[in-house]
């Protein structure tokens, strides 16, 4: 396969960090950029990789929250010539509080990382892509995109956001270049065992702190990466990741009546 550049953000953790670790593995050639608002982290990932790979391995500075920072490391990318064939919008805020007592700045917040924050980024590269005739997007949403649960309004709207967002965009680009020049694949991880949880905002934007038990007996990240990779590799449209809570997606689609019934009984943690 022709060596690809692959952007992924948030990349400084979790199920970026993986997907770090597994797509240098899985394909040494490709230029992988690293973006976060911590680069520190991002250069120990650098480190850890090519302690053990010959990959190629870029840092850079990725603030979603605010668009000057979007703006700034587009603006690099292209004045490297490091538009990505591939983007992989990872980056995202959790949040762990009921509806009723969060402030709306939380809400926001979410709103402005999770959907302006990928959307705006997205905007920006598409003329790339456009240009080329070509490229290949990945959106990691969340179970809770598909269906809302208790503790995670603002979270659930924003996920639930990114879908009809880049529903319409596929839709948009099918049409204007034909359905395999930009694919775009929805992931929508289930429990995967990282700190989401614990860094999730809580009712006044702090951070909750602690992890969840679902969270902590989750998939472990590189398998999820590895699930993850597969359903990119194969252009899916969606593809849904984790343990028994997927099924979740089925019940709500089949049997709605039932799955409201459950998730009115399910624990709020």
């Amino acid at each position: 396969m022709a060596t690809r550049t692959v952007l992924i953000t948030g990349a400084s953790s979790g199920i970026g960090e993986a997907l770090a670790q597994e797509w240098a593995e899985q394909f040494q050639n490709d230029l992988i950029i690293l973006a976060a608002r911590k680069t520190d982290a991002l250069e120990q990932i650098k480190k850890q990789i090519l302690a053990r790979l010959p990959a190629k391995i870029e840092v850079q500075k990725l603030d979603l929250e605010q668009p000057k920072s979007i703006v700034d490391f587009v603006q690099v990318l292209t004045a490297e010539n490091h538009i990505p064939d591939l983007v992989i919008h990872n980056a995202g805020l959790s949040q762990r509080s009921l509806a009723k007592e969060t402030s709306i700045d939380v809400d926001r917040r979410l709103m402005e990382v999770n959907y302006f924050g990928t959307v705006y980024l997205t905007k920006l590269l598409l003329p790339h892509f456009l240009k080329r005739k070509q490229g290949q997007i990945a959106v990691v949403t969340s179970l809770v995109g598909k269906f809302g649960s208790s503790m995670r309004s603002g979270y659930a709207g924003s996920k639930h956001a990114l879908h009809g967002f880049f529903d319409s965009l596929r839709a948009e680009l099918a049409a204007e270049l034909g359905p395999d020049a930009v694919p775009i694949t929805m992931i929508c991880p289930g429990f995967i065992r990282t700190n989401i949880s614990v860094s999730a905002l809580t009712k006044d934007g702090s951070t909750q702190n602690t992890m969840d038990s679902g969270t902590g007996g989750g998939m472990e990240p590189r398998e999820c990466a590895r699930r993850m990779i597969a359903a990119i590799q194969a252009r899916k449209y969606e593809a849904t990741v984790g343990g028994k809570e997927t099924l979740g997606v089925l019940l709500k689609r089949f049997l709605p009546g039932l799955f409201t019934r459950m998730i009115y009984k399910a624990k709020v943690t």
